[in-house]
């Protein structure tokens, strides 16, 4: 049954009195978010254009540039959650980092308007280039290293930050209340997106790049004055520690007492426990970590009220099971890198400005927005299998999810591997029309070949990804309590960061493999002339061996995650006893 109007104006509103938070805080806080993203996201579709054009780099570098780009922003995004639980707290992570992407745009921005801190342009040849100076390098890259750190320092914690304004543990109806702010949090994630891919590049394409990047400043001005009007409205709540520094600490106090004969059969009373834990002894999984948290001396390693003397030489059991925990997902985790790898095909957007993107006589689709069709798919996808298939697949399954973890990982690993021989074939076929055409050396010239082309790629990319990382999300929620739901997320960010990382060495390495003795790189700016349909079967091989890898893993996690115990938390167990018996009735 549906909430009636009242009840519903009551859930949404069930803080109004308070001085402090409150759904009345959450507009700032989606709009900053909002704001952030569609500016940052809307940079990134054309800026390999911007780059190869007016810093005279050529495609191959650009990518691997643009790579590492990415790689630093998924990458800080763990260090600013690092920081903002452990030391600065959200609410100050958030501002630092909003104000750090406004400087860093404004920067971008500069490079568009003032040409004398670009290189100047090439001659009419393309031969006679200028490369950039280190000063001109170093202010762009200045302003990308400034945008990476305000999405590191902001994504982690808006949701977070969000989630801190509602949480009111008195209302028996909370949880439904902070349902309600998660799904219009992340619609507002989906649609910035979807506007930063559209909208942004639309400008860029039509208005030029001054107009182009002027645009994101002024969101980024807006978001900055939206966050910090709300400030005296906040709850701000102190940082607590972080879950990466307990990892740490593990680790550590495992190293120190490396003498100790984990083999021994040690009492309960041998193991430091949190008060009120239902973890009396760890498990034998990785057991050489057990030794974390086994009491050597009372006297010497705790302090009269039962706390650690120091915690990086005594941690709690719950500690060592959650380094554990992290351990056991890791190889699952690392089969989704290559999917992720395979998404960024680094010249994508060279081929689509070769060929035909009018859908009418007068509107032409940018080139930069055709990944709107992956994110529809995805989207799509997700609404059509939780609504239509789960239904239909869980008579014969009998899962609740219709399909097991382990097989929609699987299957999103194989439409990956299908999407990318696609690409390679579609990049044969445009690449023979443009030769026969006499465009070898023209790459400009645009071929009468539609762009319609590269829709079954990118929408199948778009199931993959969902169907693997959906699957991925839920792997890692079954092993971890329901307190460190955030950790799952955290790891799909550090997949992105290493995925963007191992990208940028593969294009460097076949960029520099494939031309070296003066021959054309597979990866030339020209790709016209160079082998782009190499390289993505080469990716298509990867992928293949991944696939591979994948199987073997499952062989292994599987009779793992299934023998009745696929956690090494009781409260897990708990809550998937119950769920099995509540779609068991």
């Amino acid at each position: 049954m549906g909430n009636n109007p009242e009840e519903e104006e009551f859930l949404l509103n069930h803080s109004q009195n308070s001085t402090k938070g409150g759904v009345k805080t959450i507009p700032f806080i989606i709009v900053n978010e909002s704001c952030e993203r569609v500016a940052s996201f809307g940079l990134q579709p054309n800026m390999i254009l911007y780059i190869t054009k007016f810093y005279n780099m050529d495609a191959a570098r650009a990518s691997v540039l643009l790579n590492l780009w990415s790689a630093l922003s998924n990458g800080l995004a763990i260090f600013g959650a690092f920081i903002s639980d452990s030391y600065i707290g959200r609410f100050r992570a958030i501002a630092i980092g909003t104000i750090s992407s406004l400087i860093g745009m404004i920067v971008l921005w500069l490079t568009a308007i003032f040409p004398q801190i670009r290189p100047l342009p090439c001659g009419q040849d393309q031969l006679d280039c200028n490369a950039a100076t280190a000063p001109q390098l170093a202010v762009i890259l200045s302003s990308f290293g400034l945008i990476s750190i305000g999405a590191g320092f902001v994504r982690p914690c808006s949701v977070a930050f969000g989630a801190d304004q509602l949480e009111n543990k008195e209302n028996p109806d909370n949880e439904r209340v902070m349902d309600t702010y998660f799904n219009w949090f992340y619609a507002s994630v989906g649609i910035s997106i979807s506007v930063a891919i559209t909208v942004i590049v639309y400008i860029q394409v039509q208005f030029g790049w001054q107009v182009g990047f002027g645009v994101p400043v002024l969101l980024m001005v807006l978001a900055v004055s939206i966050y910090l009007i709300g400030s005296p409205l906040y709850i701000k709540a102190k940082p607590k520690g972080s879950l990466f520094t307990g990892l740490f600490q593990v680790a550590v106090a495992a190293f120190r007492k490396r003498h100790i004969n984990v083999q021994l059969n040690y009492s309960d009373d041998c193991y430091y426990k949190a008060p009120e834990s239902k973890l009396l002894k760890p498990s034998i999984d990785f057991r050489c970590l057990n030794r974390a948290c086994i009491i050597e001396d009372p006297h010497m390693d705790l302090k009269p009220d039962g706390k650690a003397s120091d915690p990086w030489s005594l941690c709690f059991v719950e500690q060592v099971e959650i380094m554990k925990c992290f351990l056991r997902v890791l190889p699952m985790w690392s089969t989704c890198i290559m999917l992720l790898v395979s998404f960024g095909q680094p010249l994508s957007i060279y081929q689509l400005l070769t060929m035909d993107r009018h859908i009418t006589h007068q509107f032409e689709i940018p080139a930069g927005s055709f990944g709107m069709i992956t994110v529809l798919s995805l989207t799509i996808w997700i609404a059509f299998y939780d609504r239509a298939l789960v239904p239909l697949l869980s008579r014969y399954t009998g899962l609740p999810t219709g399909l097991s973890t382990f097989s929609r990982m699987g299957i999103g690993l194989f439409l990956g591997i299908v999407a990318t021989a696609l690409s390679a074939i579609t990049e044969t076929i445009r690449r023979n029309k443009a030769i026969n055409a006499g465009f070898e050396d023209d790459p400009n010239a645009v071929l009468n070949m539609s762009s319609m082309w590269f829709v079954p790629q990118l929408a199948l990319y778009g199931v993959a990804e969902a169907l693997n990382m959906v699957g991925q999300i839920e792997f890692i929620y079954s092993l971890f309590p329901k307190t460190m739901s955030s950790f799952a997320a955290a790891l799909y960010t550090f997949g992105l960061a290493l995925a963007s990382l191992i990208s940028s060495l593969l294009v460097s390495m076949v960029d520099s493999i494939t031309s070296a003795g003066g021959k054309t790189s597979w990866l030339a700016t020209n790709i016209n002339r160079g082998h782009l349909d190499y390289y993505c079967w080469l990716t298509t091989f990867l992928c293949v061996i991944n696939f591979l890898y994948f199987l073997a893993i499952c062989r292994f996690t599987d009779q793992h995650h299934h023998d009745g115990r696929s956690s090494l938390f009781p409260e897990v167990e708990e809550e998937h006893s119950e769920n099995r018996r509540f779609h068991g009735a």
